[in-house]
């Protein structure tokens, strides 16, 4: 752990905080782990759900779970922006997947002379994101590839998992015909290469079953999923594809701990969690992200396809199925000891509270280590 000096009171601004939530609930995670090194966190979240984090965390929201219009939400962020200025004095902030409130609070901030460090792992360049990089001393991100702009600012950190939640469940027996996939339904997942890669790997596989676990959160999410049951129907594989019901963030680790492999279709650009999180639970994990190359370490040519490959992705799963069980567990256990080396929530939050210091000071107590 970095022995840097604490922030007293640290500012957090966070789009979802809700330990309910299928896609953001972990952010509850950081939250604590941020606020296990800080007396006191006041995390300013565009929507709340249900609250479990510790008591020197304060949440405030601006309203959208309440349905706030949004020239409503913009004065409730600066009346609590301000009351919170007002309390007590910030250290510094920290803005996670929030470029809105990066530029919103950024000359508040500055004026004041309060670092801010905005996280951002996403393709989309937007002017929302460049007034953001603006208005931050400092932005970070989990891969190199996961950020899109300038670089003069940025500093590559990791992604934050929680390596005491996820991790192999021991009672739990992995199922040798399951294939799964998590993650948001969404295009850029790119489902139907895996769709098309298991459909070929059934004509001498028949015993395989595929799950894919995941939320379809928009109008055009919805539509997408009814893409995939439609590719589905006309591969004729329906029968051994299960679309399973998004699950508390909390249950994924017996999921990720009886699948026999993990797939991640998720391109270049993103920094999908979710690949990280199957290999803490100790799983072999395919991805077509090439920025995943480091924590696949030894395993990179093994483990790895190129985007959009359905015939590649299919003689990749054919392999890894076809080697022995010591073998697929002796890669797990590597992986997982990749992901507590280079992504772990312990790690993540010393490196957050580093460049806030080197904001402070100029100094950085300790260069983040194992990202390049």
């Amino acid at each position: 752990m970095i022995q840097n000096p604490r922030p007293r009171r640290l500012l957090l601004f966070n789009l979802v905080t809700d330990a309910d939530d299928p896609v953001l609930g972990f952010t509850s995670l950081w939250i604590r782990a941020l606020a296990a090194r800080t007396e006191q966190v006041e995390v300013l979240t565009m929507r709340q759900g249900r609250i479990d984090l510790p008591p020197n965390v304060r949440v405030h929201s601006v309203g959208l779970e309440a349905g706030l219009s949004r020239p409503r939400r913009l004065l409730r962020f600066y009346s609590q922006l301000s009351a919170i200025l007002r309390a007590a004095p910030i250290d510094g902030c920290f803005s996670h997947m929030m470029p809105l409130f990066s530029a919103l609070g950024g000359p508040v901030l500055r004026t004041l002379g309060i670092p801010l460090v905005t996280w951002y792992a996403h393709p989309s360049l937007t002017r929302t994101l460049k007034a953001a990089d603006f208005m931050s001393n400092r932005m970070v991100t989990s891969l190199p590839g996961a950020y899109p702009y300038r670089a003069d600012k940025l500093t590559v950190i990791g992604q934050g998992i929680d390596t005491a939640l996820f991790h192999p469940v021991s009672d739990v027996p992995v199922n040798p015909h399951m294939i799964l996939c998590v993650g948001r339904l969404s295009q850029v997942k790119d489902h139907p290469t895996l769709l098309r890669a298991f459909a070929q790997l059934l004509k001498s596989r028949p015993d395989l079953r595929l799950h894919i676990l995941g939320a379809a959160l928009r109008e055009p999410d919805r539509l997408y999923l009814e893409s995939l049951r439609q590719l589905t129907a006309s591969l004729g594989i329906s029968d051994r594809v299960a679309f399973e019901k998004p699950v508390p963030f909390t249950e994924l680790p017996l999921w990720y701990s009886k699948c026999n492999v993990h797939v991640n279709l998720t391109p270049a650009g993103f920094g999908d969690k979710v690949a990280w999180e199957a290999m803490a639970c100790g799983r072999p994990c395919l991805v077509a992200n090439a920025d995943f190359a480091e924590t696949l370490g030894r395993h990179a040519g093994e483990l790895s396809f190129p985007q959009g490959d359905a015939p590649g992705l299919a003689a990749r799963l054919g392999t890894i199925l076809d080697t022995s069980d010591a073998h697929r567990s002796a890669v797990g256990t590597y992986l997982r000891g990749q992901v507590m080396r280079l992504h772990s929530i312990d790690g993540l939050t010393d490196r957050i509270l580093n460049e806030l210091e080197f904001c402070r000071t100029g100094v950085r107590v300790q260069v983040p280590a194992g990202v390049s």
